[in-house]
């Protein structure tokens, strides 16, 4: 009996420090390049904690070279043209632009950026909505070996249809954690994107270097639960994609019940036979034993004869 016990409460132990059933965080920093101060707060943290660089921004080099040294992953922030009528960076891309134009622009984005592995979209509402326009871009990112992570500043983004065909592997962004610079908000939405991990096996959130930002992370990233791993968005290339805007179970409304039209009488009593602890502890190792985990044990272990004389 104590042999069981003991094995019964390893394979628990197992189970639970198993990295496959932790639910993987990736958190993305967009914007790096313009706030040295800020930025380099963000590189003392964890180096899963990734940084997107606007190609053209004063510091893009020094802080990309920073953020590789300090052994974050480094992606090209590249402005995208959005629906919005607005003054666009310099080399936006464009849906009516040329693959030509467009193998320019990435090009020099890639000597700007050194030691980016993707590229994520700033802005770009009317560009990831364009099939013609993202297919140029995908086209161009084929011939290099990057991953796109669509921010998703657009539901209809098409930039998994133009992909296809393609090397090129597409993850999307979930959460937005700083649309408001309210220390509350961000709060939230940190909250958010752990439980969608937690609920959907990964997500992505896409944060930017705002002292406010910086500070809540700094805050809440110790406090992150045992069962949530941060990792690197190349991590999740092979991981399902799921849509953005997900509610969660809780967030959504709940129908009202219909009134049950009948009067409850007393409760039926129920009579409750106990099970011998040697049945319980039997069942529970003949399902224990014919789990994946503990097949792989076994095979792992198989060279090793157990020992009862303890």
């Amino acid at each position: 009996m104590f042999q069981l016990r003991k094995l019964s409460g390893l394979l628990v132990a197992l189970v639970l420090a198993n990295p496959a059933f932790a639910g993987k965080l990736s958190i993305v920093i967009d914007d790096f390049g313009y706030r040295p101060a800020q930025e380099n707060q963000v590189l003392q943290m964890p180096a899963a904690i990734s940084v997107a660089v606007l190609p053209n921004a004063p510091h893009a080099r020094e802080m990309a070279t920073k953020a590789h040294q300090r052994g974050h992953e480094v992606l090209i922030h590249l402005p995208m043209a959005p629906l919005s009528k607005q003054p666009l960076e310099k080399d936006t891309l464009r849906p009516d632009m040329s693959v030509d134009e467009i193998a320019r622009i990435v090009r020099e984005a890639a000597a700007d950026v050194p030691y980016a592995v993707g590229l994520n979209n700033h802005m770009g509402s009317a560009m990831t909505s364009s099939l013609p326009g993202m297919e140029k871009v995908m086209q161009v990112l084929d011939r290099y070996n990057f991953y796109f992570l669509d921010s998703m500043t657009i539901g209809n983004s098409q930039s998994t249809r133009a992909a296809a065909g393609t090397s090129v592997k597409v993850i999307k962004r979930r959460v937005f954690l700083d649309d408001t610079q309210n220390e509350a908000d961000i709060r939230q939405q940190f909250t958010r994107a752990v439980r969608l991990a937690q609920r959907d096996g990964s997500a992505i959130a896409i944060g930017h270097p705002h002292p406010t930002t910086v500070r809540v992370l700094q805050q809440m990233l110790p406090t992150l639960p045992a069962d949530i791993t941060l990792v690197r968005p190349s991590q999740l290339l092979n991981e399902p994609q799921h849509g953005s805007n997900t509610p969660l179970p809780e967030t959504r409304a709940q129908p009202n019940k219909p009134r049950n039209p009948f009067r409850v009488g007393k409760n039926c009593p129920v009579k409750t036979v106990p099970v011998p602890a040697t049945l319980a502890l039997g069942i529970v190792a003949e399902s224990v034993a014919s789990s994946p985990l503990l097949k792989t044990l076994s095979q792992q272990f198989s060279g090793l004869k157990p020992d009862f004389s303890r």
